[in-house]
């Protein structure tokens, strides 16, 4: 059986080594939407693997069952060591609670990462039954807008200091968030062929590797 990483190799990535958290959630569509890019991509489940990685995407899932693998796999605290040193860190959805310094309605026990001066709501859009779609204006990518796919996000409630809002709904509530090498989404653009943001994130990993 061929392994995302073999796949990646196959395709002829040359670019950056990029990691995918692999404990749970939706990292197969990222790694196929970074090797699509030219990453070089590795799933990462052990300190050993995200200590190989120029950067690294926390994908969507349950944020809570995302904290309690990586602190049983030993990951957490190399995790924040890495964030805290520069690493380029991009999170969609249950990724983008994993970054963010505050998370309102964890639950019981419930640890972040940190790294993002944002504090965020979890599942703040309902239940899966209630996920919607709509078009995004995000300058920062410029024109279209970005279609994006909403399924139990996160909203950013309040974005300190030391982060931007990248994007915003129309009634005001900020879905996209960056903070030097982090980045966060509320949405999925690896499920709806939008690549922008990965390619945004990517031109993150490489401007590192060339400081």
């Amino acid at each position: 059986m061929t392994t995302l990483h073999e796949a990646s190799a196959a395709s002829g990535g040359t670019g950056p080594r990029v990691g995918i958290l692999a404990l749970q959630g939706d990292f197969r569509e990222h790694a196929r939407v970074l090797s699509q890019l030219g990453a070089r991509v590795d799933l990462v489940r052990r300190p050993a693997e995200l200590a190989a990685v120029d950067g690294l995407v926390i994908p969507g899932g349950e944020s809570s069952v995302m904290d309690k693998l990586a602190r049983m796999f030993g990951l957490a605290e190399p995790l924040r060591e890495a964030i805290a040193g520069g690493l380029p860190v991009y999170g969609t959805c249950a990724g983008l609670i994993m970054l963010a310094d505050t998370v309102l309605d964890g639950i019981a026990g419930q640890q972040s990462l940190g790294g993002l001066d944002v504090a965020v709501r979890r599942n703040a859009f309902g239940s899966q039954n209630q996920s919607f779609e709509t078009d995004i204006d995000v300058p920062v990518l410029g024109e279209p807008p970005v279609h994006a796919v909403f399924i139990r996000g996160p909203v950013v409630e309040s974005v300190g200091e030391s982060a931007t809002a990248l994007a915003r709904l129309e009634d005001g509530r900020v879905v996209a968030v960056e903070q030097g090498n982090l980045l966060g989404t509320s949405f999925h653009p690896e499920i709806t062929g939008e690549h922008r943001f990965h390619s945004y994130f990517l031109d993150k990993v490489t401007a590192t590797l060339a400081a």
